[in-house]
């Protein structure tokens, strides 16, 4: 364990060993994403390969895991209601504070369910190391439009709700989990003074790309996954979690009943359906936020739970 030592050379330490991590994983995931580049798309072999990136990905978060639990004392609480299929379909919609989200939803679900895919913006592609891996894991990549250019040329607006269905599309048959980070950026005080939100710790949920994704998955869902993450000390970043700063994290997976009527209508045609949407994730939010205030309480305490 790392603690005791200075918090800048605990966080060299734990920056150098997830560097060596993603360089000893991503060296056979791009042999893999090479060949996947020359199969045929829909075949046997293209699906077997999938599956082999998909546990190289897997196994790279699992060592993340193992070294944050082996050499950090940060204390993480999971409770996890529903009983998960490693090879089931599940969408997720989580609240997002901090890029230790992510790192906190790899130590929660483990290898107990798919490895998770969510939306990227495009320019994330060129990224080092891990933009071609997120294009192998079958990441799809949205690309925002300005108001300026959505001024100048309207049609964009679709755009992305196409991206999502094309995405959701190719995931039909195949173990996945699709990630939703609703409200669509950060939590900050700044951000939620602005909105005006109606939460005391939640922004707005944005539930357009969301409805397009139930739509597109159907009835194929094993289920919806509500998840809370709270940080009782206060969320921080990346680099604050690495130095060791960040001691407490409770996480809370729940599995939602997905109303019949949200598979069928028409999310971008039909008003009342988009109305009713709206009010559904919103009453949905409302349960989140009385949730996450519990969490951070000192009695939100939830029985902990450790990845396979």
């Amino acid at each position: 364990m790392l603690k005791g030592l200075p918090a800048p050379i605990h966080g060299v330490i734990m920056e150098l060993l997830l560097l060596v991590n993603t360089l000893f994983w991503v060296a056979p995931l791009y042999v893999l994403i090479v060949v996947k580049l020359l199969t045929p798309s829909g075949t046997a072999p293209r699906r077997a390969l999938d599956r082999a990136i998909a546990w190289l990905a897997q196994s790279w978060s699992m060592c993340n895991i193992m070294f944050s639990k082996v050499l950090m004392a940060v204390e993480v609480e999971v409770n996890i209601e529903p009983q998960l299929n490693p090879k089931g379909q599940y969408l997720v919609c989580c609240n997002h504070q901090t890029w230790n989200d992510i790192f906190m939803l790899m130590y929660a679900f483990g290898r107990r369910a798919p490895f998770f895919k969510f939306f990227l913006k495009q320019e994330l592609i060129w990224v080092p190391l891990l933009g071609l891996a997120w294009w192998g894991l079958d990441y799809p990549f949205m690309k925002r439009h300005s108001r300026q250019d959505l001024a100048k040329n309207p049609a964009l607006r679709g755009s992305d709700i196409e991206t999502t269905k094309r995405a959701c599309a190719r995931y039909k048959g195949q173990p996945v989990m699709i990630l939703n980070f609703l409200e669509g950026t950060r939590f900050t005080a700044e951000k939620h003074r602005r909105q005006k939100s109606p939460y005391t710790h939640l922004l707005k949920p944005k539930a357009g790309g969301f409805a397009f994704a139930l739509s597109a998955m159907g009835r194929n869902l094993d289920s919806l996954l509500d998840v809370t993450i709270a940080y009782p000390g206060g969320a921080q970043g990346f680099w604050p979690f690495l130095c060791g700063q960040v001691k407490q994290v409770r996480i809370d997976v729940r599995e939602l009943r997905i109303p019949d009527e949200w598979f069928e209508g028409d999310y971008e045609g039909s008003q009342p359906f988009r109305a009713g949407f709206q009010r559904w994730l919103a009453d949905l939010w409302h349960e989140k936020d009385a949730r996450m205030a519990h969490m951070l309480s000192a009695e939100g305490t939830s029985a902990t739970a450790k990845p396979d």
